[in-house]
Formats: C-alpha cells, structure tokens, sequence
C-alpha cells in the first residue's frame, strides 16, 4: 500500500517512491514464490507503475521548470 506522505522518510526528494517501489518488489510474487532477486523482478516488469512514478519523480528533479513550480503528485 503506498504511503505517501504519511511517516514520510527522510533522506530525498524521491525517498517515499524509491520506499514503496522497493516494498511491493519484496512482496511480489516474483521475490516470494519464485526466489529471484528484486532487480531481476524489476526488468521483467514487476511493479510498473511504480518503478514509472520513480522515473518521473527522479526525471523532476532535473526539469528546470518543476524545480521552481515543484513536483506533482507524490
């Protein structure tokens, strides 16, 4: 379940994403059921739309024009 801002972790930007994207990899079915590691689960395609809100939060950071309007979402 994501989590937002709720407990927010410190340490970036992107720290709540990168967090919830490397929860759902552990609890896959891929990790799981199938013992691969969460990279190998993560190129097949596991968690998706997390690994793209990742991508886009990192990808913000280097816009200059969210940079002053601020990121959206997440």
């Amino acid at each position: 379940m994501p989590r937002y801002y709720e407990d927010k972790p410190e340490g970036g930007a992107c720290a709540g994403v990168k967090e919830d994207l490397g929860a759902c990899l552990l609890q896959s079915h891929c990790v799981l059921q199938e013992g691969k590691s969460p990279r190998q689960c993560l190129k097949e395609g596991n968690c998706r739309a997390l690994k793209n809100s990742f991508f886009e939060c990192k990808r913000s950071m280097l816009d200059a024009r969210s940079r002053f309007r601020g990121r959206k979402g997440y």
